[in-house]
């Protein structure tokens, strides 16, 4: 393993504990949800198990449409669909609901935070995309009647797909929500540049 290839991993790890952290701060927040967590926490209440463990098996099942999909998934695939899960099940029980909108709304605001910063180092690390990426990706290499679906429309759909069905599973939408899917596309575009990293053989053909 090369010192290049160690610290991409080593800022893969760290983004998505990041993002997994940023997840936690929202669901105790109480204030809204972001679109696929409203699916998982839907799901979770439903299924009666907890919402970390259904991020992991959401995350794994995607996996399996990527094979229709054609995408080929990496390390950073494999551990976003494990890690993120993970993170949110060992980090909730540390962090209190708190009952002040102010100390609640602050939550929200740093969780979209937290969750950029997250996106950046491990989309930024370049070892491969999460299973919900993938899906989207996967998804834009297709077309109906003749045209291409764009990356938008495709995030779109899937984002709202996902959303409606984790409202009938029980899942929550608030001002959080709104806050999630009008913020986080600016922050990651701001951030995302600094923290871009590519490995040596990639600078050679560059």
């Amino acid at each position: 393993m090369t010192k290049l290839y160690a610290e991409k991993l080593a800022r893969c790890i760290t983004g998505l504990a990041f993002f997994g952290l940023g997840i936690t701060l929202f669901i105790q927040a109480n204030l809204g949800l972001a679109p696929w967590d409203v699916f998982h926490k839907g799901l979770s209440e439903k299924l009666d198990v907890s919402i970390g463990l259904v991020i992991v098996g959401v995350g794994l099942l995607l996996l399996l449409l990527w094979i229709p999909l054609r995408q080929k998934p990496g390390v950073g695939t494999v551990l976003n669909a494990l890690e993120i899960g993970f993170v949110v099940n060992l980090t909730k029980p540390l962090i209190g609901e708190p009952d002040q909108l102010v100390m609640r709304t602050f939550m929200v605001i740093a969780g979209v935070l937290v969750i950029a910063l997250g996106s950046a180092l491990y989309i930024g690390a370049g070892l491969g995309s999460g299973p919900r990426d993938g899906l989207m990706l996967g998804l834009s290499k297709r077309s109906i009647v003749g045209r291409q679906i764009s990356i938008r429309l495709a995030r779109t759909v899937i984002e709202l797909t996902v959303m409606v069905a984790g409202l009938f599973l029980g899942g929550s939408i608030g001002v959080g929500t709104l806050i999630f899917m009008f913020g986080i596309g600016p922050l990651v575009q701001l951030v995302l540049p600094r923290f871009e990293m590519r490995l040596a053989s990639d600078k050679q053909i560059a």
